[in-house]
Order: structure tokens, then C-alpha cells, then sequence
């Protein structure tokens, strides 16, 4: 027993769907019935100062990188203090992935050193720390059951979930498996009957926490690995069981099991699009080539659901000075995903000020405050308080150039950094403006609350080549089309995609972290035992977009990006390897070894 007040090591329960089982000839189960026993293999994630590497389904970070919240919570920390007493200045942290958003207590440990000693003092984590303390990610435990009628539709879907979350769990530990994991189970399915239960379940492994979509990976791998049996098994197209299940345009907004509302979504058109992208059609001949070479080929497809916009309320303040430069400040923190640039041209498409007047204000509490950066959220609902605060400026502006041009507020005119009078050539620049101002400058502030979450979509396609001697597996490609609602920047959703597909194949194929069953000691602490893709390992991906059906719950019409390459991957990987090997079923990671271990039963 790890704790003494957690019976049989259970922390948390939860239950959700109630199937009717009247006679067993109606009971949905008594259809077609594909079952499922699967485990996430738990990976590890090494936080560096430049980049974050993964290791296998578990997060494990340590990283000091903070949000502005951080202030609140070392004032918990270390001796009861304010939280105006701290200041917390955060600058490049690289990746951050869910791991960076807590405060360890190593973080609060070296603010009372500091303290206590009256001088600087620095502590960073090395690799191997990171590998044995930070926390991981995945290490889920799944039974499984979809119940489908003889033309292949969905009737019901049973699920029986045990959720690893260490000896010592994180703030984001059980909610993962309770919480998350539920929210997104039925994904871009019509699935009429349910059942969830979901238990956190202590061990003597390292805590398991957030970690790059933070149980929507394991929930949709779960749910396409059942649809994907279910095609195998009934001989059925699995490009056609999917549509045929798929969520319809006229069942939106969409009412889930849980209780939350899917606004918006063409999952069908997506598909389409992905199937067009892949060149599906021409796979028959790549398989023939590659068998002329020696090699096994397969396809895998998936089609997948992420829900983000976790705490969902943000606050922006801008700033005109007397140069015309506008300074946003923002509780959101930048870590690698762009948001400088993003933000900067939300602000350039609303107050029409050249992007060399704009500055990005991040990462330090006593300039800009809010909730952070996680769960995809950081366009969703900062970016949409960014525009609200440039209209602010706008609505707020007219006001003061009313008064400064002794003209009605009606009568005045914004365009392009200046204020008008309609009709004449009196105006003043945003600058002009600032500087009639007592205090050279005015500011204003602006607050969004997105009404409900945001429903990213998509579906990826893969074929991989597989060696007869060896059993390694090559990724000959990956393609994928996202509904991520309107993009701001192709070229920052793009490379977000790129690396959620990296990390999702990662999990595949290589990453797992193990521990030795009799002593408990860690046997992939380093980058020499835990394996992580490279870009050799990985084709040139091919990203692909459907914005036809913007988001309807907030001004921008977004929807967050930054998870869905991971979880589309893993499922779209693993059914590739499946296919090109003739077989219903392997766990995580698909290592050369055990796919060697495999190719007798293929051949």
C-alpha cells in the first residue's frame, strides 16, 4: 500500500453512463462486439534548457518555466509571504508540452535560499534528475468494448480505465484519467449508449501528469483502435465504417455523455480532404513496389477529437505611448509556439499599426498577469482578448479624441493609427493621442470568456515500409488535414503539427520508460536507453487545413492546434505497422524487436 488512507491503492473513481440491458437479445452488446485490452506505455520527457525530449507516454518535466500564477503560488510556499512580495520573470524556456505549468518545490526551495542567504542562487535539473523526478506521461490501462449492428453502426461503448498516477501525483495526475480522458471518449463519433469507469491508481512509478494533449491522446488511440478492429473483423472498409459513424452536420451543436456541446464540426469533409492529400487511392502500387523491393508495406488511418481552452478567461492590457508604439501585456507565456507573432499580427489586423510599433509583454508578474499557457488555450482565449483590447483601444481612443479635438465621440473616425474627424482633415495619430494624455500614455484593459471549449479535428493518414530481416520500421509517410478553425499564421500551425506528429510516432514506435521490476530502479534514465525519433526517422510531412467551419465560441473563430499532431499520430502509425504485418493487435511501442518477433506470424 502506498498511502495509508488509499485502500487497494485507489486515489480517485469515477463513473459516467448507465447502457439498458433489458433482454440479452437487445442488449447492445449482443451485436457485433470488438474488445480491446490495451496499455499506454508510460513516457518519460527530459527537460532541457533548449528543448523538451520525450520518454515514451509519460511526461516528465521538472522545468522552472512559470505562468503567471506563479507569484500566487510561491506565496503558499515559502513562509506564508504576499504574492506581491515576488516578482517572476520568465524568459526563453523552450518546450513546455503540460509539464511547466506547476510550481516544483525545488522552485520554492531556491526563492527561500535566495531569501535566506541574501544573494542570487540558481538551480537547474541535469538530464538524468529529469529522467527520475520529473513527472511522466500516459501509463493508462484500458478494457474496452464497442457494440455495433450488423450494417457496422455504432450501438454502445464500454470502457474500464485504470489510470497510473504515481507514488507522489502532480496537481494534473488524476484529473487526467477522470477528467480529460472522458471528455473527448466518443471523439468525432455517434456513440448512443456508454459506460466509463475510471480509477487513478497509485504505484511506486514516478507521478504521471500533463503531457502533450494530456488524456485525449490515450482517449481517441482507445476509441480508433476499436473502430479499427471493428472494420478487420467485419471485413468492412475502414474508411467507410468511420463516415458511417462519423457525427452529422445536423446533429451540431452536439451534446456528449459528460455534458459538454460540440459547436461546430464537418468530420466527414475533413476525411475527404485527407484521403485526396495522402493519395489513398494510389496505395495498391506503393505496396507493389515496395514487395518488389523486399519490403512489407502498410496504411494506417485515424480520426480524432481534441478539446482545449482549459480555464477559459483571460485578460490583455495595451499600451500607447507617445512613439505610437502599442506594448500588449499578456498573462499567456510563449515557449516555442509563436505567440509573439501571432499576437502582433491580431494586433496589426485591428488597429492597422505597422508590426515594428508592436511589443510583446510576457512572463513577468509584475508587468502582466492571467492564467497561463496550457491545454492549447493561449490563441483561443488570450489571442481573443488581445483583439478585445485593441478594440478597446479603439472604442477608448475616440473617446479621448473627441474630447481633444472638442468634437462629439459620434463624429469621430478610427482607421489605419488614426483618429478623425469624419468628413475633415483634422486627426491625431495614436501617438499624438498618447501624448495629450497626463501621463503621456493611456492604457486600457479587456477581459474574454470564451462561452464554451473549443473541438479540434482531424485525421491523419501513414504507410510505413517494413525490413523482412531486421523488423525495423520505416515512416515512408504522414500525412494529415486539421480543423483548427481559423489559422492566424500557417506557418506556426504547420510546425505545430510537425512536432505533435514527431512526438505521437515517437510514442509508437521507440519511447517507453521502464523500470526494473524487482528493485524499482529506472533502466531508461538517460537518452543512451530511452529512444526518441530523430528528423532521419521521420519523412516530410505533409500538413493540410479545412478552416470551412470556424470555431462559434470565440471572437476569432480559432481552435487550439498545439496537441492534435500527437494524437493523431499514434493511432495512424500503429495501424499502418498493423496492416503491413497482417495483424489485429501489438502494444505500444512497436519496436524493431518486437515487430521481428511478429513477421513469422506475418509471413
Amino acid at each position: 500500500m502506498i498511502h495509508k488512507n488509499c485502500s487497494g491503492n485507489h486515489t480517485g473513481e469515477g463513473s459516467i453512463g448507465v447502457l439498458e440491458s433489458a433482454r440479452k437479445d437487445n442488449h447492445p452488446f449482443s451485436a457485433h462486439t470488438p474488445e480491446q485490452r490495451r496499455a499506454d506505455n508510460k513516457s518519460a520527457v527530459d527537460v532541457c534548457p533548449m528543448r523538451l525530449e520525450e520518454v515514451t507516454i509519460p511526461v516528465c518535466s521538472r522545468g522552472t518555466g512559470a505562468n503567471s500564477r506563479s507569484g500566487d503560488q510561491f506565496s503558499v510556499f515559502i513562509s506564508n509571504a504576499k504574492a506581491a512580495e515576488f516578482r517572476i520573470v520568465v524568459g526563453d524556456i523552450g518546450g513546455g508540452f503540460g509539464m511547466k505549468t506547476g510550481l516544483t518545490p525545488e522552485d520554492a526551495l531556491v526563492c527561500y535560499a535566495a531569501r535566506k542567504l541574501g544573494r542570487p542562487v540558481k538551480w537547474r535539473a541535469d538530464r538524468a534528475e529529469d529522467f527520475l523526478a520529473a513527472h511522466m506521461g500516459r501509463d493508462q490501462h484500458h478494457k474496452a468494448r464497442l457494440a455495433l449492428d450488423r450494417d457496422g453502426r455504432i450501438l454502445a461503448l464500454e470502457v474500464d480505465t485504470l489510470g497510473n498516477i504515481g507514488a507522489v501525483p502532480v496537481g494534473s495526475s488524476a484529473i487526467i484519467p477522470l477528467q480529460l480522458g472522458p471528455k473527448v471518449q466518443t471523439t468525432v463519433y455517434h456513440v448512443p449508449q456508454v459506460h466509463y469507469r475510471v480509477r487513478a491508481v497509485l504505484t511506486h512509478t514516478m507521478a504521471t501528469g500533463a503531457y502533450r494533449g494530456a488524456g485525449r491522446p490515450e482517449a481517441n488511440f482507445l476509441m480508433e483502435r476499436l473502430i479499427e478492429k471493428a472494420a478487420r473483423e467485419m471485413k468492412l472498409d475502414p474508411v467507410e465504417l468511420r463516415r458511417r459513424n462519423f457525427i452529422r452536420a445536423a446533429q451540431f451543436p452536439y451534446r456528449t455523455h459528460v455534458g459538454d456541446t460540440y459547436d461546430v464540426g464537418n468530420f466527414g469533409a475533413v476525411l475527404d480532404k485527407l484521403l485526396a492529400h495522402a493519395d489513398w487511392a494510389g496505395f495498391p502500387a506503393r505496396r507493389e513496389a515496395s514487395l518488389r523491393g523486399g519490403k512489407l508495406r502498410g496504411r494506417g488511418l485515424s480520426a480524432y477529437l481534441e478539446w482545449t481552452g482549459a480555464l477559459p478567461t483571460e485578460t490583455v492590457d495595451i499600451e500607447v505611448n507617445v512613439n505610437g508604439e502599442v506594448t500588449v501585456f499578456s498573462g499567456t507565456q510563449a515557449m516555442g509556439q509563436g505567440l509573439e507573432t501571432s499576437y502582433t499580427q491580431l494586433v496589426t489586423e485591428v488597429l492597422g499599426v505597422s508590426p515594428d510599433k508592436v511589443r510583446i509583454v510576457q512572463g513577468d508578474t509584475d508587468r502582466a498577469n492571467g492564467v497561463g499557457s496550457v491545454g492549447s488555450r493561449s490563441a483561443f482565449v488570450g489571442g481573443s482578448a488581445v483583439v478585445a483590447a485593441g478594440w478597446r483601444v479603439i472604442n477608448d481612443g475616440k473617446a479621448l479624441a473627441a474630447e481633444a479635438l472638442e468634437a462629439a465621440a459620434a463624429d469621430i473616425e478610427y482607421r489605419d493609427g488614426r483618429f478623425r474627424i469624419a468628413g475633415t482633415d483634422r486627426a491625431l495619430t495614436l501617438g499624438e493621442l498618447a501624448a495629450r494624455q497626463q501621463r503621456r500614455m493611456f492604457r486600457v484593459s479587456a477581459t474574454e470568456t470564451p462561452s464554451t471549449p473549443s473541438w479540434p479535428n482531424g485525421a491523419q493518414a501513414c504507410e510505413v515500409e517494413i525490413d523482412r530481416e531486421t523488423g525495423e520500421v520505416k515512416v515512408a509517410s504522414i500525412a494529415s488535414c486539421d480543423d483548427v478553425g481559423r489559422i492566424i499564421n500557417h506557418m506556426i500551425v504547420e510546425g505545430q503539427v510537425h512536432g505533435g506528429v514527431a512526438q505521437g510516432a515517437g510514442q509508437a514506435l521507440y519511447e517507453v520508460a521502464v523500470y526494473d521490476a524487482e528493485s524499482g530502479q529506472l533502466l531508461t534514465g538517460s537518452l543512451m536507453d530511452y529512444c526518441v525519433p530523430r528528423a532521419t526517422d521521420l519523412p516530410p510531412l505533409a500538413p493540410s487545413f479545412d478552416e470551412s467551419v470556424p470555431c462559434k465560441t470565440n471572437l476569432l473563430g480559432v481552435k487550439g492546434c498545439g496537441e492534435l499532431g500527437t494524437i493523431g499520430a499514434m493511432p495512424a502509425v500503429v495501424h499502418a505497422v498493423l496492416d503491413a504485418l497482417g495483424v489485429l493487435h501489438m502494444e505500444m511501442p512497436l519496436t524493431a524487436e518486437k515487430v521481428w518477433r511478429a513477421l513469422p506470424i506475418a509471413r
